[in-house]
């Protein structure tokens, strides 16, 4: 008897991927997961938060969010991609007591 359940897939990333644009202003990019390629397509407006965290934080992950979709040669589409941005903060050196 199985249970039913959710698979949702969360990858996280700190550098600008290198973007094609696509039908209506979409961005398509590829992230390489331990050799798995996950292709992934955005509205611009999502992809507007990774360029503003390029252009505004030192330092920064994303948290790329979606459901397993298609499967590609080389790995799989991220199907409902969202994107949500986090800046980073340098961690502070610890204080020997």
């Amino acid at each position: 008897m199985t249970v039913s359940g959710k698979l949702e897939l969360t990858i996280k990333i700190n550098e600008l991927p290198n973007a094609a644009t696509v039908e209506n202003g979409w961005k398509s990019f590829e992230i390489d997961c331990d050799g798995q390629i996950v292709s992934v397509t955005v509205k611009p407006k999502v992809w507007k938060k990774l360029e503003d965290a390029q252009a505004n934080f030192p330092m920064w992950v994303a948290a790329v969010a979606g459901k397993m979709g298609q499967p590609t040669e080389k790995g799989f589409v991220l199907a409902e991609p969202s994107i949500q941005v986090f800046e980073k903060k340098p961690k502070e050196p610890a204080v020997a007591g």
